[in-house]
């Protein structure tokens, strides 16, 4: 690509980079100029202009555009047709965006004239909602540099929208003389607010008192047919392996994936599995209508997404989330 200036009557066919006033001749940025064009501006005494003149291989910022914004769209994603350059991207579907951070890196690292944003990794999108754009910086790149762009990226493998499943989810509330019965009730709300968020389906609810026993037995005679995941709402937060929530869990038949995650709120969240299924060990925040770590799993879990140990452990960048003045003990240390 040609980007300098030149004599007004030698940018015929050039394009504007920039605006260009001389005289009574106006011309905005983007603008191609005529042959009356480039005369207008020599008559306006002008002796040189900026333009940008493509060369043969070149790719026009928006067909470079477009092309790059193609090859980043997978399953549930759509490009939009370019303009200036740009082509955005947008969720077909409602789920979670889910975006390869390698890819993304690979074709914003490769050329500076290239480059790719798009919304957090795992973000809950709408149907219409803008979830990347593509942007070209110069007026035009060599078609080597897009075709090596468009092989970074592959084939939809950078972008795709994991649509919510209709998971059924069971929730049991473990009760206790100390846990009022209104809490639990408010916390059945939340719960069904939160699970139509994301396109889940309370299949069934229980209530059993907290204490291993009880709870072994409850879950050995569950039957597993009934539900995709299963949250477990404790009277009191879970601690350590041992207590009654995951103590159950194992004699019950099910496994332990981890305990605790790196995201506050959301730091005393059990994953497990119970009969081939995940289990959900809710932290005390989950009882909070307030964004906290449980969303972000329980998203994941029901856009059909695994999540294991080491999903968990990655969180933690990104995983403070802002503070709540409400809670009993700020993080601070400060009422």
């Amino acid at each position: 690509m040609f980007f300098g200036a030149v004599p007004p009557m030698d940018a015929v066919g050039g394009l504007l980079p920039h605006r260009v006033m001389a005289g009574a001749a106006h011309f905005p940025k983007g603008h191609v100029l005529s042959l009356e064009d480039c005369g207008a501006l020599a008559e306006a005494g002008l002796e040189a202009v900026t333009i940008v003149r493509l060369e043969p291989g070149d790719i026009s910022e928006d067909g470079a555009a477009f092309r790059l914004a193609q090859s980043v769209a997978g399953p549930g994603v759509r490009a939009a047709e370019p303009f200036t350059g740009r082509a955005n991207l947008y969720a077909e579907q409602t789920g979670l965006l889910v975006v390869d951070h390698a890819r993304v890196d690979a074709l914003n690292t490769l050329d500076e004239a290239m480059t790719l944003a798009t919304l957090p990794a795992f973000s809950r999108v709408e149907t219409g909602e803008m979830v990347g754009t593509v942007k070209i910086i110069p007026f035009a790149v060599p078609d080597r540099q897009v075709r090596a762009a468009e092989a970074q990226l592959g084939a939809g493998q950078a972008m795709r929208i994991a649509g919510f499943t209709g998971t059924r989810i069971g929730v049991i509330s473990l009760t206790a003389p100390s846990l009022k019965a209104s809490v639990i009730e408010k916390t059945l709300g939340i719960t069904r607010d939160r699970l139509a968020r994301f396109g889940a389906l309370l299949a069934f609810e229980a209530r059993v008192p907290q204490d291993e026993g009880a709870l072994t037995g409850f879950l050995r005679g569950l039957d597993a047919t009934r539900f995709d995941l299963l949250i477990l709402f404790g009277a009191a937060a879970i601690t350590d392996r041992r207590d009654v929530i995951p103590a159950s869990l194992l004699a019950s038949g099910g496994t332990i994936t981890h305990l605790g995650m790196p995201v506050d709120p959301g730091n005393l969240l059990l994953l497990a599995d119970l009969a081939g299924k995940p289990v959900i060990g809710a932290p005390g925040c989950a009882r909070s209508p307030r964004e906290n770590g449980f969303d972000w799993v329980l998203a994941r879990l029901c856009a059909g997404l695994p999540v294991g140990k080491s999903d968990i452990q990655r969180l933690g960048v990104g995983g403070l989330l802002k503070e709540i003045v409400t809670r009993p003990q700020l993080r601070a240390g400060e009422g």
